[in-house]
């Protein structure tokens, strides 16, 4: 299992989902979304993942940007708009080869590991 965990030191749900594996003795990086953000194939394999634009985006964040992305047509220039601005990402992110997950999420993890075993 190979478990990446992309967020912020302030983020309490990355600092949860941290917790939740490091409770479970699993191994995961993690990866500051400020510093670094997602590559563009990450990006393109998350976005894959977890359905599409819409369930990506945090849309109770407080940003311009946001209130932008709601009257763009496509969902190519959604998918531009928040590759160039990730802070519109919702957090933690976390990626198990493949398959990803965006906020909090440990029922999914749960079956991550059962898988694993």
């Amino acid at each position: 299992m190979n478990i990446q965990i992309f967020g912020t030191g302030k983020s309490f749900d990355t600092k949860k989902a941290e917790r939740w594996f490091k409770e479970r003795r699993v191994r995961a990086q993690f990866i500051d979304m400020k510093r670094y953000g997602l590559s563009g194939r990450e990006f393109d394999s998350v976005l894959a993942a977890v359905g599409g634009i819409e369930n990506l985006v945090d849309w109770t964040a407080k940003s311009p940007e946001l209130d932008l992305l709601k009257y763009l047509a496509s969902d190519r220039d959604k998918e531009d708009k928040v590759f160039a601005h990730q802070e519109l990402i919702r957090l933690p992110v976390v990626r198990n080869g493949k398959q990803a997950t965006v906020g909090y999420a440990p029922e999914i993890w749960e079956q991550w590991l059962k898988a694993d075993k």
